[in-house]
């Protein structure tokens, strides 16, 4: 594909296909996304429909490391055999060039060069030129045309033809009195050429840093047989492995829960667990961090990171395309292929543009021909009397081969009408937009950033508040339990003997209770036994901790955002029972739905325990028959904020936005952990349940808010699929948060200041782009068509219309690829290795 012509003909072509649903097509990595209906057509038949249609195409293959390693080294290889190919016609276009300038070097000079000033000499530099480095032009031109998809080769085909004909015909027809400019077809195939070199080799640079994460996938690894390693030598703290037997096998050949041997300065080959043997791990090339992690047994590793110190034996917990590197690939090419809506306009204007081109040169020829040098013949003489006797300028005639005093109408208007074919560009249209997608994203990678996409990118732009989780977000999300507090409200529970309901509610006094903290945590860490939120873990390790085991239980019953109850059916020695009793772990109201009184002495217990921004959770008791109940204890959570929170909240109310704190905890709670943060009262929003936090940022949307949302991925899926952004933070190796717009991946708050400052950076390159591409040619098919002839005497030649679209896409690659210096980081980012 040459340009964005091309691209909205394959989107068309498979669009018409029965069974596509969608089509997007990217032109700087050349790669289509079909949504298609699997049972009524085939991606076999869709390559083959666009390969007849001369789009060579081919299926992609799944995204296991092999198949991408290897393709990755084919595309490599079939890369460089274009770059060497067009480097090799470069090579003979600008020899041709120099030969033709030298040629004319007698017109403006003493010197001569016998051969080179014949006509039939720049005759045959003119058709070698178009026949050798300039055929791949033309016959793409011609493609183009004849399936009626005409592209940039086609208006350039026209162009150099056009000139070549009419020369070739005032050469072998003298008697027409017209003149030879077989210079203009060399210049153009010269200046074309180096345009799109430069241009293929930027595009190259673009998309570095998508290859270099395809070239982290290894393609082997080292299997041990079962039953080979043997036990950590404690002595030493290496390894006792017979390590000759280890095998070499394909990476796609590891199968889930085998143990593989990984050597100092290898790259680990699938996500796993250590299983022994302890190394230091540079993850800079998934997470951006340039500091080696220590991993010991226990530890998760990811495929593609560089084991440094260490001999280690893990075991494989994820494969091929479920890798962490194989899904980071997967999102960052899914990203790339993703088109931001502004985007829409240039590939509407795209898709009619070489149409229009082909217009206006006609037209222009029309104009002139007929109209404006018999409207303008005495200024347009005269200025040929200038031109015959001063050269005239780079931007009238680079070389002319034949001056005369009267400029023949038919020429000037030919002149004209090709510099209108070849110095309309579409293709800085068609890479304005994916080139600087590409970098945004190659640059968001190599930092730990994943952005799924340009309809993100647009959206960050627009954004005016950002909603923080608590737990897990502004909190380092390990929270750790400070409190078991256990109470008795005087209901008669422990002594058998039931007392009214008005008197437990307005009981104010505690007194000792038989239950102890350690049975209190017991019981909670019971009842949480079988979920996974934040609090849950917290009192789970606490009870561990204290080698407080689980008691048997059943009926378990989870609300999310309220709390969980099950029945304890194991005695409970030290309180003497042996009669199954009920748990009930929570809020207050989740307490009071199951009909657990609350005593003012026990809330106020609990308030001081929130002034402190501590969470509380209630834990009631209740009989098997539910004769009568009681609360227990009181058990408080704290989690310590993030070092970066302060900063990070600070950096975003300086740049425009405001923050908001989104919580489901109390809103003493809140507030106290909002208020040393610089968060007001009034964007403090507390007890909310998980299942209305999405509902609360639709209200904010209904208002006019354009919202990001930061959370875990995991608890705030709803949220994060409502916000106009989802920004989630990171921490484990499952990048697949499918609600997420950006993912995090080195679970730093921070970054969430420097992915929102890579997007807005991103999308002002693609809005200045756009402007450029687009103010290109607005000014320069004027200019071309000699606007200012009349006026001024300024007019482009055919040769310098060409230098100017070729190096226009080279402008929009390059600026593109300034975004690396634009947008800078904060921090230290990948290292490099040897």
């Amino acid at each position: 594909m040459k340009c964005a012509g091309c691209v909205k003909a394959v989107e068309q072509e498979l669009s018409q296909c029965q069974g596509v649903v969608t089509a997007i097509v990217n032109l700087v990595t050349e790669v289509a996304t079909v949504e298609y209906e699997v049972s009524q057509v085939e991606p076999t038949l869709l390559a083959e429909k666009l390969t007849e249609a001369g789009f060579p195409s081919q299926v992609r293959q799944p995204l296991d490391q092999l198949s991408t390693a290897t393709g990755f080294l084919d595309i490599q290889a079939q890369r460089r055999l274009e770059a060497n190919a067009q480097r090799q016609r470069l090579a003979i276009a600008i020899l041709l060039l120099v030969l033709s300038a030298i040629g004319h070097l007698g017109q403006f000079t003493e010197l001569t060069i016998p051969g080179l000033s014949n006509i039939w000499f720049h005759c045959g530099l003119a058709t070698i030129a178009l026949f050798l480095p300039g055929r791949s032009m033309l016959v793409d031109g011609w493609r183009g045309w004849r399936r009626n998809a005409p592209n940039m080769n086609t208006l350039v085909s026209l162009g150099t033809l056009t000139a070549y004909i009419t020369s070739l015909i005032a050469l072998l027809l003298p008697q027409l009195g017209w003149d030879c400019f077989f210079d203009e077809p060399v210049m153009l195939v010269g200046f074309i050429l180096l345009g799109r070199t430069l241009e293929q080799q930027a595009r190259h640079r673009a998309g570095a840093a998508f290859q270099a994460l395809l070239a982290l996938q290894p393609t082997v690894a080292r299997l041990i047989p079962v039953g080979v390693w043997q036990p950590q030598d404690e002595e030493n703290g290496t390894s006792g492995a017979d390590f000759a037997t280890a095998i070499e096998v394909p990476v796609t050949a590891v199968q889930i829960d085998e143990w593989l041997q990984v050597l100092p300065g290898d790259q680990i080959p699938v996500d796993g667990e250590v299983v022994a043997g302890q190394t230091t791990v540079d993850e800079s090339m998934l997470t951006g961090e340039a500091m080696p992690v220590i991993k010991q047994p226990g530890d998760p590793v990811a495929a593609g990171t560089l084991n440094q110190s260490g001999v280690i034996a893990l075991r494989a917990t994820r494969t091929g395309k479920d890798t962490t590197l194989a899904q980071i690939i997967a999102m960052v090419e899914a990203a790339q292929t993703r088109k931001a809506p502004i985007q829409k306009l240039a590939d509407t204007v795209a898709g009619y543009f070489t149409y229009g081109v082909i217009a206006i040169a006609t037209l222009t020829f029309c104009f002139w021909y007929f109209i404006g040098t018999h409207l303008w013949s005495d200024r347009l003489m005269a200025q040929g009397s200038g031109m015959a006797e001063h050269g005239h300028t780079l931007f009238h005639h680079f070389v002319s081969s034949v001056h005369t005093s009267h400029p023949s109408p038919l020429l000037l208007s030919l002149k004209l009408a090709i510099a209108v074919l070849v110095v309309a560009c579409p293709c800085a249209l068609g890479l304005a937009t994916p080139t600087a997608i590409l970098v945004g994203s190659g640059i968001g990678a190599e930092r730990g950033l994943l952005i799924r996409g340009g309809d993100i990118l647009e959206q960050v732009h627009h954004l005016d508040t950002v909603i923080l989780d608590k737990t897990g977000t502004l909190t380092t999300g390990k929270p750790q339990v400070t409190d078991c507090l256990p109470l008795w409200d005087r209901s008669g529970f422990w002594s058998g003997q039931a007392v009214g309901e008005g008197e437990a509610t307005n009981s104010t006094s505690l007194v000792s209770s038989p239950i102890s903290p350690s049975l209190l945590l017991q019981l909670a860490a019971t009842v949480e036994s079988g979920t996974r939120h934040p609090l849950a873990i917290a009192i789970q390790q606490q009870a561990h901790q204290q080698e407080l085991a689980v008691l048997p239980a059943q009926s378990f019953v989870t609300q999310p955002g309220a709390g969980v109850m099950a029945t304890v059916t194991g005695s409970i020695a030290e309180l003497g029972w042996d009669q199954p009793v009920q748990v009930v772990l929570g809020t207050p109201s989740w307490l009071e739905q199951q009909g657990i009184a609350i005593s003012e002495a026990t809330l106020a217990q609990a308030t001081q325990l929130y002034q402190m921004g501590k969470t509380v959770v209630y834990l009631g008791l209740i009989t098997d028959n539910r004769r009568q109940s009681t609360v227990a204890g009181l058990i408080a959570i704290t989690d310590t904020l993030r070092a970066d929170a302060a900063s990070t909240i600070a950096t975003l109310q300086h740049m425009g936005l405001q923050v908001m704190l989104l919580t489901g905890d109390r809103q003493e709670v809140a507030d106290a952990i909002a208020q040393p943060l610089g968060i007001s009262p009034e964007q403090t929003l507390a007890e909310i349940k998980p299942d209305l936090k999405a509902q609360t940022i639709a209200q904010l949307q209904a208002s006019g808010h354009r919202v990001a949302m930061v959370g875990d991925g995991i608890n705030d899926a709803p949220a994060l699929a409502q916000a106009d952004v989802g920004i989630a933070l990171h921490s484990g190796t499952d990048v697949a948060v499918e609600t997420a717009g950006i993912i995090l991946m080195r679970d730093r708050l921070a970054d969430v200041v420097e992915a929102i400052r890579l997007g807005q950076a991103t999308f002002r390159k693609i809005r200045q782009n756009l402007f450029w591409a687009f103010a290109y040619n607005i000014l320069g098919i004027p200019l071309a068509a000699g606007i200012l002839l009349p006026t001024i005497g300024f007019s482009l030649s055919p040769a310098a219309a060409g230098a100017m679209m070729a190096f226009s896409s080279v402008s929009v690659v390059t600026s593109s690829l300034l975004l690396y210096l634009t947008v800078s980081p904060s921090t230290p980012m990948r290292s490099s290795h040897p």
